[in-house]
């Protein structure tokens, strides 16, 4: 069978035997054929909590945070719905929009006006989030045992609303809702208290559990003790298009959107496969490396103890220089090592999250990865398997297993199979 797997802004079409071929993908919904009645509806019939032209007032600062680059939210649709819901009580000139990039790298002035559009860039300020600029965060004390620092330009705002998307995380449980705060608005130092070794490594911190999962319980406490006005969350199908949107208090709201896309993005299979296909989604997701282990990470949910992933990235960007990503895969010479290092250290280095993930996954499959970004010889360094050619590495794989069990995950991370 042929399989179309997303890849950059194209995709590429994958050959898979009949016989021995399952594709997972999630529930597709339409795209709404009014997103702007949609998210209007969400503004004024909010989940939970007063509408948002209840809850502002004249004279106001504003701030909205929205995901980053490496995100495909809607955010042109998202933020003039809030800038005309806003209307006759603040002035957009008011208003701050702040890209959430929690350690990412600052946008560019070309990537702000593909991510914003033209009205927000030219009436509203903007800002990219910086988690290493001490002068331009706020000290909020601790929650538990996090320390609480967040984007001076949120923390002094009178009207704090955050924006963004619900899908399942790999770590976190789900995306959007108190997510926009911290990590996307906080401080290096209270990110890498989030993301620990201890942390990162429990098994509740996975995909699709919220409650009980020690990064997100402290998302969420982090949000309601500094405080969130509003929150606006939406849903998107395959093409990356507005399904549902919801609106209110941030936990109530993001509680009730993270059900509604488990329901449509979380699918049982019968039990793990020997070969499992993934991709990272397409752009803007698989830009590059850190961020494709996603997709490597959805594969791994099901796949068998000794089996292969094959996943499909483009890494436009190939290897970020955001924090200590290539140096922490570079820090020892096999993934055991790494995840041997990772634990023995007292010290969260930046990025080191996404390596230990990786590396986790490597201790029960191997892991070869088809890009057009990156040579041979820096996969082999991040301890990956280059792979030129999909469709010919399965049958080489089938040829070496022949009873071997296929799995396609067309869309990567936006489908999270698990063994039922």
């Amino acid at each position: 069978m042929h399989v179309r797997i997303d890849y950059g802004d194209t995709g590429i079409e994958v050959e898979s035997p009949d016989d021995r071929t399952t594709v997972v993908e999630p529930i597709h919904q339409p795209a709404s054929l009014d997103p702007r009645g949609l998210l209007k509806a969400a503004l004024r019939g909010p989940v939970a909590g007063p509408p948002l032209r209840q809850v502002a007032h004249p004279g106001q600062s504003v701030a909205i945070s929205v995901c980053d680059i490496t995100r495909p939210q809607p955010r042109p649709l998202m933020l003039e719905a809030i800038l005309d819901e806003l209307e006759g009580i603040v002035e957009p000139s008011a208003v701050t929009v702040l890209v959430a990039t929690g350690t990412h790298r600052a946008s560019t002035e070309a990537e702000l006006l593909e991510m914003l559009g033209e009205r927000v860039v030219g009436e509203c300020r903007v800002l990219d989030h910086s988690a290493r600029d001490g002068d331009n965060l706020v000290d909020l004390g601790r929650v538990g045992d996090v320390p609480v620092l967040l984007n001076r330009a949120w923390v002094e705002s009178d009207l704090r609303i955050t924006t963004g998307f619900v899908e399942p995380h790999f770590f976190a449980g789900f995306s959007g809702g108190p997510k926009m705060v911290a990590p996307g608005l906080a401080g290096l130092e209270t990110t890498l208290v989030l993301h620990d070794a201890k942390r990162i490594g429990d098994p509740r911190a996975t995909w699709g559990v919220c409650e009980g999962n020690p990064v997100h319980d402290d998302v969420r406490a982090i949000a309601a003790a500094t405080g969130v006005d509003f929150a606006l969350d939406v849903l998107l199908n395959g093409e990356k298009r507005i399904t549902r949107a919801f609106g209110g208090a941030i936990l109530e709201m993001h509680a009730v959107a993270r059900e509604a896309a488990r329901e449509e993005a979380m699918r049982p299979v019968a039990r793990a496969f020997d070969i499992v296909v993934t991709s990272n989604s397409g752009y803007p997701l698989d830009q590059n490396l850190y961020q494709t282990i996603k997709g490597v990470s959805a594969a791994a949910e099901i796949v068998r103890d000794g089996g292969t992933i094959l996943c499909a990235a483009e890494c436009r960007d190939g290897i970020p220089d955001h924090g200590g990503y290539a140096r922490v895969l570079a820090s020892a010479d096999s993934p055991a090592a790494l995840l041997e290092a990772i634990a023995a250290s007292d010290e969260t280095i930046p990025d080191q999250w996404q390596v230990q993930i990786q590396a986790r996954v490597q201790q029960r499959a191997r892991v070869m990865i088809h890009t057009a970004g990156l040579t041979d010889d820096q996969l082999r360094a991040a301890h990956l398997e280059p792979v030129a050619d999909i469709s010919d590495t399965l049958v080489q794989l089938v040829r070496e297993q022949p009873d071997a069990r296929i799995a396609v995950l067309p869309q990567g991370p936006q489908t999270i199979a698990y063994v039922a």
